[in-house]
C-alpha cells in the first residue's frame, strides 16, 4: 500500500508561539502512525527559482491516514496555536512508494 506525504514549506515569524505548536504537533503525528522525515534542517536550491525557508516532510502508513490525522481533533488543537506564527504555511498531502 502507497504512503501518504505530508509536504510543508513555511516561514515562521513568531518563533516562540510557534514552539507552542510543535510541542503539540508531533504526538498528533505518532497517534496517527505518522513520522517526520524531514524537521527543518539545511536547504539548498539545486534547480528553478524556489527558497523555501523552512521545510517539513512527514510519511503517514496511507494517503488514509494522512487525511484521518489532519482533520482530527489532536491535530486541530495542535494547529490552533499555530495561527498567526508564519509569514505563509504550505501543505500538501500526496500518495507515494515507501
Amino acid at each position: 500500500m502507497p504512503y501518504g506525504y505530508v509536504l510543508v514549506e513555511m516561514n515562521i515569524r513568531d518563533a516562540d508561539q510557534y514552539r507552542q505548536y510543535m510541542a503539540q504537533a508531533p504526538a498528533a503525528v505518532a497517534a496517527a502512525g505518522g513520522e517526520y522525515l524531514v524537521r527543518g534542517g539545511r536547504s539548498e536550491s539545486l534547480e528553478g527559482d524556489w527558497q523555501p525557508h523552512r521545510v517539513a516532510v512527514l510519511r503517514f502508513p496511507s494517503f488514509e491516514a494522512a487525511k484521518v490525522w489532519y482533520e482530527g481533533e489532536q491535530y486541530q488543537r495542535a494547529r490552533a496555536h499555530r495561527v498567526g506564527t508564519t509569514e505563509y504555511f504550505n501543505m500538501v498531502l500526496v500518495e507515494g512508494a515507501g
